[in-house]
């Protein structure tokens, strides 16, 4: 890779040059992030890790700092932390078949910027250079190396990124577009998460079913079985099967909500 002088090195990324405050960043509420993935503490659940203490280039952890600086001087009291995950940078690299510019994230932006010290790195090489964790760093690595814009190449080839992989600056790289986006790779979710996850889908919506019930009998007073599931089918917007509406129906009787007709098991009366 030739260097480029006027952006700073072939990976230059660009970065705001002054101390400017965020657009769309927002004293106790979520807000825009630019460049930089700089928000107001308390905006997002996100990862705060310092780029300093990810071993940011020089010229990034100085533009921080100014912007820092710049902040808590306007607000003082405040704590100012940095989304490091909403972060991007738009870097230039030139190749054999010429110049191109990459949209990225800044834990790509921190692995791509190590290729302007050397042509090749070892995952653990990266993974002490960057301090990126180790579950981020692999999907980071997966996204330039095994994605549909290939700057780097691993070695050996793979889907998966694993221990003592090699990683080389890609310098045959092609590309009809001259900018290009490359995306993160999506975490995927372990068992218990996909489990975790459907059981809170489905207590959310005991309540909707549960809410509806009362709500239907509050209004017709008296009505039967097949009616009300009918009823409820109509009102709900999302699949239910016809044993989850019984047993819901029967926690609302246990719970005195509505009551069964003594001649007729089938005929629910609303409770006031």
């Amino acid at each position: 890779m030739k260097p480029d002088e006027s952006r700073g090195g072939s990976w230059a990324q660009r970065l705001r040059e002054g101390p400017r405050k965020p657009a769309g960043a927002q004293e106790g509420g979520p807000g825009r992030t630019p460049s930089g993935g700089r928000t107001v503490s308390g905006a997002l659940p996100e990862s705060t890790i310092e780029i300093a203490a990810a071993s940011g280039p020089e010229q990034m952890i100085k533009l921080q700092e100014v912007f820092k600086t710049f902040y808590l001087g306007k607000h003082s009291g405040r704590k100012l932390q940095w989304q490091t995950t909403l972060g991007h940078a738009v870097l230039k690299a030139e190749f054999k078949e010429g110049k191109k510019e990459f949209q990225v994230s800044l834990f790509q932006t921190l692995v791509l910027l190590m290729f302007n010290e050397g042509d090749g790195f070892s995952f653990e090489d990266i993974k002490m250079a960057t301090g990126i964790e180790d579950g981020e760093l692999r999907r980071t690595l997966q996204s330039l190396a095994c994605g549909k814009a290939r700057v780097l190449v691993k070695s050996p080839k793979g889907r998966e990124v694993e221990d003592g992989d090699k990683f080389i600056f890609n310098g045959e790289f092609k590309h009809k577009l001259f900018r290009i986006k490359i995306n993160q790779i999506q975490m995927k979710e372990t068992v218990e998460e996909q489990v975790s996850t459907t059981e809170r889908v489905f207590q959310d919506r005991q309540y909707q079913i549960d809410a509806a019930i009362v709500r239907i009998m509050k209004m017709r007073k008296t009505l039967g079985h097949n009616l009300l599931v009918s009823e409820l089918y109509n009102q709900l917007k999302f699949p239910v099967k016809p044993g989850d509406l019984k047993k819901r129906i029967e926690s609302l009787i246990d719970r005195d909500y509505m009551e069964r007709d003594q001649d007729s098991p089938n005929q629910y009366r609303y409770v006031a």
